[in-house]
C-alpha cells in the first residue's frame, strides 16, 4: 500500500462554471496565453519564476498552472491549490516538479518531450563544428585585436565520430543533421532504440568514449545519470575529444571537466547546463569553466528560439486545453492514462480518488442509487490513485459529482459538459 500523503477528504467538487484562471510563469511564449484564452480562461502572465512559498499563495484559486525550467513545485505550494487541475511544463524536463505530490493531489503534469528537439539539435552541431574549428578562441581574439590565422588543431567534422548518449527524440535527431555532413554516428542509450540512417548502436559506454572524437548527452535528470560522465569517464574519452552537454546540469562533474581540459586531454567543451543556474537574467555568473580555451558556454538556451517555444507553447496548451474539456491525460508524466471521445447528450464525471479496494464499488452504489444510466466508464490506476471517467445522464451528473465527491477515498472531481 503507498504511503504517499493525500489531501484531506472529503473534497468539494470542480464545476465547470467559470470563470476559469490559468497562471504562466517564466516568459512562457504568447501562443500558450492564446490557446488558453480561446477555451475562456482568464490568463495571468509573469516573466519570472516563484519562490514555493509565494507560488502557493498565488495557486489560490487558479486552475492551470504554466512554468518553465526555474519554478519549483514542492508539495506545500500545492496543499491548498484546492482549485489547481493541471501543471503544464513549457520544457521537456519535469524534475522541478515533485511528481509524487502532484499525483496525490489529483493533479497531472504535462511537459513537451517534442517541441524543442529540432533547436536543441541544431545547437549541437553548430558546436561540433565551432568546436574542431575552434571558433569562439578566434572571434575573441579578434575582438581585442589579435590576428591570429593558424591552422594547427583545426579541422573539417567530415569523417570524425559522434558519439551520442541517450537516443531519444533528441538525440536520434541529432544523428540525422551529424550524417548529412559526413560524420559517423554512434549510441549508447539503456533502452533498445531503433536507429536512424546509419547511427549505429554501442553496448557501452566505455566503448562509445574510446571512439567519438564528440561526445554529447541527452539523458534526463535521474539517479542513474547523477554525474555519469566523472574523471574516470573522461579519462576513457580519446585525447583531444570534445565534450558537449545540452541536458541537464547534474550529469557532467564541471570539475573533472575543468581538468580534463587542463590538462589538453581534452581538446575543447561545450556547456549549456549548469549544476547550479540562476533563477533569472542576471550579472554574477561563475563556474569554474570560464577562461578556458574552446570552451562554449551558453547559458541554458539549447531550446530558446522563437520557432521552438512557440511550439511548445502549443503543444503544453493543447495538452493542458484537452484535458480541461474531454479529462485526457495522454502525455501526462505522473498519471493513469485514459483518454475518451465524448458522447454527447451526456455530461462527463472525472474522478480521481486513492487507491485502495472498494472505491468503484462504492461510486457505482451512488450511481445506482441515483437511478444513473452510465454510458461510458473508463478507470485507469496507478500504485497510488484511480482515475474514473464516467459519462451518464445530464440530469442526475449533478448529484452523482456531488455524492461522490463526499466519499473519504475522493481527492478530485469535476464535472465536464
Amino acid at each position: 500500500m503507498s504511503t504517499a500523503r493525500f489531501p484531506p477528504s472529503p473534497t468539494r467538487p470542480i464545476l465547470n462554471e467559470g470563470p476559469f484562471r490559468a497562471l504562466l510563469l517564466e516568459n512562457i511564449h504568447p501562443s500558450a496565453e492564446e490557446m488558453l484564452k480561446a477555451e475562456g480562461f482568464q490568463v495571468e502572465r509573469l516573466a519570472s519564476a516563484l519562490k514555493p512559498a509565494e507560488l502557493a499563495e498565488r495557486l489560490k484559486g487558479v486552475h492551470l498552472l504554466g512554468i518553465r525550467s526555474k519554478t519549483t513545485v514542492p508539495p506545500e505550494s500545492l496543499v491548498h491549490a484546492e482549485d489547481l487541475l493541471a501543471i503544464g511544463a513549457f520544457c521537456i524536463g519535469t524534475n522541478q516538479v515533485d511528481l509524487t505530490a502532484a499525483n496525490t493531489h489529483g493533479i497531472p503534469v504535462f511537459n513537451a518531450p517534442f517541441s524543442n528537439t529540432r533547436s536543441v539539435a541544431e545547437m549541437v552541431v553548430a558546436e561540433v563544428i565551432v568546436l574542431t574549428r575552434q571558433l569562439f578562441d578566434r572571434s575573441r581574439e579578434v575582438h581585442t585585436g589579435q590576428w591570429r590565422k593558424v591552422a594547427t588543431g583545426s579541422h573539417e567534422v567530415r569523417g570524425k565520430t559522434l558519439g551520442i548518449i541517450g537516443y531519444g527524440h533528441i538525440g536520434s535527431q541529432l544523428g540525422v543533421l551529424a550524417e548529412s555532413l559526413g560524420m559517423r554516428v554512434l549510441y549508447f542509450d539503456v533502452m533498445t532504440k531503433l536507429p536512424l540512417g546509419n547511427s549505429r548502436a554501442v553496448a557501452t559506454l566505455d566503448e562509445l568514449l574510446a571512439q567519438s572524437d564528440f561526445v554529447t548527452l541527452h539523458v534526463p535528470a535521474l539517479t542513474s545519470t547523477h554525474m555519469m560522465m566523472g574523471a574516470e569517464q573522461m579519462a576513457k574519452m580519446k585525447k583531444g575529444a570534445c565534450l558537449i552537454n545540452a541536458s541537464r546540469g547534474t550529469v557532467v562533474d564541471i570539475a573533472a571537466l575543468a581538468a580534463a581540459l587542463r590538462s589538453k586531454h581534452l581538446g575543447g567543451a561545450a556547456v549549456d547546463v549548469y549544476p547550479e543556474e540562476p533563477e533569472g537574467n542576471s550579472d554574477g555568473f561563475v563556474t569554474e569553466l570560464q577562461g578556458i580555451p574552446n570552451v562554449v558556454l551558453t547559458p541554458h538556451i539549447g531550446g530558446s528560439t522563437e520557432e521552438a517555444q512557440a511550439s511548445i507553447g502549443k503543444e503544453v496548451a493543447t495538452s493542458l486545453s484537452k484535458f480541461f474539456r474531454t479529462g485526457a491525460t495522454t502525455g501526462a508524466v505522473n498519471f493513469p492514462m485514459v483518454e475518451a471521445p465524448l458522447i454527447p447528450g451526456t455530461h462527463r464525471i472525472l474522478n480521481v480518488h486513492r487507491n485502495i479496494p472498494g472505491v468503484l464499488r462504492d461510486i457505482n452504489r451512488i450511481v445506482s442509487d441515483l437511478n444513473a444510466n452510465i454510458h461510458a466508464q473508463v478507470l485507469s490506476t496507478d500504485s497510488n490513485i484511480g482515475y474514473l471517467v464516467m459519462d451518464l445522464d445530464q440530469d442526475v451528473s449533478r448529484p452523482v459529482c456531488d455524492a461522490i465527491a463526499g466519499l473519504t477515498t475522493d481527492i478530485k472531481t469535476r464535472i465536464v459538459s
